[in-house]
């Protein structure tokens, strides 16, 4: 589910375009091939392993924020797993922040109609990455924008010495269509560098309406970065009833809070991204990635951002070493480290595996959680497409037989892509997925079942075509790798 420019998420999210499918007769698999791809989705249609996997990674270890103990154990404990499975496991190093939220509180102390000597509470969360108020908090007016716009109208004068709160709603009916991704892009950009544009007009703290769906009265974190142009204030999320209350009170008058924020940036810590081969039986130093990352925030236990894409990741070697079966390419399972904080993990696969990237045959990642997919996305060359028909035509068996192209992939996977890997990825019912990520509700009982085994079906299929594929793809240009 996701520090980033703004340009950055809304392409993140925005890029998806339908395919010009090709309708002639696709190029047929092999019968053995064929056989064997309809066994592996077979089998993961009726399998419990992702699942139980799932839960011990979130009922066992729980919360998996990058640098801490239990994303470490965590690495520890996949590694353990696939090494069960007979893999060839690395541990590949990864230096990563680690940051930690410490007291978090707010209250109204002054607004109109408020009775003599109470104050309201406000429900908040601070934004990862945020520095600290003052240990004994801050006092200060608040004043509410919904855009950028607005805050520059403001000018610094109305601006200095408050508290700014960007009041942007999530588009909860795009979501509701099923373009979740979309309206997390629009909105985003106020958690990524909200504070940094109410520091520039003199704000002391800045808060955003929660990017999420749910209206449960359930703050929504995630990264947020400083520019190098504005000073540093502390930062944190809102939730949307509460965000509506603020800006209901300020159309009334006066309206003034006090905000405690008492997050920490500790010193980096050494991680690890897992590495696991399942080596090939004829191309075995040409390879084929499955993925997810493991690191999580603090809040929940990251059951759908991204524990559910680790283990159908882990899954897709399970059936491949259950079945028998013997993949021409090495299929690869990775499980990323520190997607949330800056993608450290992918950046520095990225950098340490450069010089092999012409063997690197397609990667895929799952990342938007564990709703029903519907088929796969890929960021290559729409040609490729036609390659892939019979697989989408096995997938279709479960209702997962779309194929889309892309013009961006899931985010560490991204600087694969940009070196001219052809990537791939799952496309999921997005409809509630962001009414949990990156809040206290991401935990096991919001995946279903069966749509996990679908998932899981969807990842092992189509890295076992790709990893018997005849031919090579048609690889997507170089480009500049994204900032993050």
């Amino acid at each position: 589910m996701k520090t980033f420019f703004a340009v950055l998420f809304i392409s993140l999210f925005s890029g998806f375009s339908f395919a010009q499918r090709n309708f002639q007769q696709p190029p047929a698999y092999s019968p053995q091939l064929t056989a064997e791809l309809k066994q592996l989705q077979e089998t993961a249609l009726k399998s419990d392993y992702a699942w139980d996997q799932l839960a011990h990674l979130t009922n066992n270890i729980g919360p998996r924020p990058a640098g801490s103990a239990q994303a470490n154990f965590a690495a520890q404990y996949v590694a353990g797993e696939l090494r069960k499975l007979g893999l060839d496991v690395k541990l590949e190093k990864v230096v990563v922040p680690h940051w930690v939220r410490g007291e978090e509180t707010g209250a109204l102390v002054e607004f109109p109609g408020m009775a003599p000597g109470t104050t309201q509470k406000v429900v908040l969360t601070a934004l990862g990455g945020s520095v600290a108020t003052p240990a004994q908090g801050i006092t200060a007016p608040v004043v509410v924008v919904n855009n950028f716009d607005e805050l520059a109208a403001l000018g610094r004068d109305k601006v200095a010495g408050k508290i700014v709160l960007f009041n942007y709603k999530f588009d909860k009916q795009l979501a509701a269509t099923g373009h979740g991704g979309p309206a997390y892009g629009q909105a985003v950009i106020y958690r990524a560098i909200g504070a940094s544009a109410a520091a520039k007009q003199g704000a002391i703290a800045a808060l955003v309406r929660s990017v999420g769906g749910a209206d449960y009265r359930i703050p929504h974190t995630g990264a947020m970065i400083y520019l190098k142009d504005a000073p540093q204030i502390p930062a944190a999320a809102v939730t949307a009833e509460d965000a509506d209350t603020l800006a209901y009170l300020a159309k009334q008058g006066n309206v003034r809070m006090h905000l405690v924020l008492t997050p920490q940036k500790l010193a980096d810590v050494d991680s690890y991204n897992v590495v696991a081969d399942l080596k090939g039986s004829e191309l075995p130093d040409q390879v084929v990635i499955v993925s997810g990352h493991l690191d999580s925030w603090d809040l929940g236990t990251g059951a759908i951002d991204d524990g559910a894409g680790v283990v159908v990741a882990m899954q897709t070697a399970q059936l491949i070493k259950q079945l028998g079966l013997h993949p021409r390419r090495t299929v690869r399972v990775i499980a990323w480290m520190n997607e949330e904080f800056g993608t450290s993990g992918g950046r520095a696969y990225a950098a340490d595996h450069k010089a092999e990237m012409a063997t690197h045959f397609a990667a895929i990642e799952s990342d938007l959680g564990a709703g029903h997919p519907t088929g796969f996305s890929m960021a290559a060359p729409a040609g490729n497409l036609a390659l892939l028909q019979p697989t989408a035509q096995i997938l279709q068996q479960s209702g997962a037989g779309m194929e889309q192209t892309s013009d961006d992939t899931e985010t560490d996977i991204a600087q694969l892509l940009a070196l001219g890997v052809p990537c791939f990825g799952p496309i999921q019912d997005q409809r509630f997925y962001f009414n949990y990520h990156h809040t206290a509700a991401d935990t096991l009982d919001k995946v279903v079942l069966r749509e996990l085994q679908e998932n899981a079906a969807v990842m092992a299929v189509l890295a076992y075509s790709l990893a018997n594929m005849p031919k090579d793809l048609e690889r997507p240009a170089p480009k500049p790798a994204r900032e993050f």
